[in-house]
């Protein structure tokens, strides 16, 4: 007498080729070289990806459980969508280091105008007091010429 044997059922309910066309949609989507779809990670590439029928799709019980770990496991994100990610997240460190070399040069331009206007004002008083002198004032151009 022997021991128990196991046996483990087969859970899809599909075609060789059919199987065979899910799988090598998997493989193809997960290494981010779809062909027939966007390569996003979703149940509808696949079933697009093998060129099968969604129902088809439905019926491979074991191979959808098999794609819902293997996406779960990645975070659901091809390499494309991860580099796209990475990429974004240094744009919005470079964003914001911008933001910050922007709101010092801000200042320093308010600083500047206040400087200028200051010296305008200065400027515009010392002629006025030029204008109201009664002595004339004599340009050094036409001295020297004398």
């Amino acid at each position: 007498m022997t021991g128990p044997t196991l046996v483990t059922p087969n859970t899809d309910h599909v075609s060789a080729r059919a199987a065979k066309a899910l799988r090598a949609a998997m493989e193809r989507l997960l290494a981010g070289r779809p062909t027939r779809t966007d390569g996003r990670l979703m149940k509808e590439n696949l079933y697009k990806e093998a060129d099968v029928s969604r129902a088809t799709m439905n019926r491979a019980h074991g191979i959808l459980a098999e794609w819902d770990q293997r996406t779960a496991a990645s975070g659901a994100r091809t390499p494309g969508e991860a580099r796209r990610e990475d990429e974004l997240q240094l744009l919005r460190i470079e964003l914001k280091s911008l933001k910050r070399q922007r709101s010092q040069l801000q200042c320093r331009l308010d600083a500047a105008a206040t400087v200028i206007a200051a010296l305008h004002l200065d400027n515009q008083a010392l002629r006025e007091h030029l204008e109201s002198r009664t002595d004339s004032v004599v340009a050094l151009d036409a001295a020297r010429q004398q």
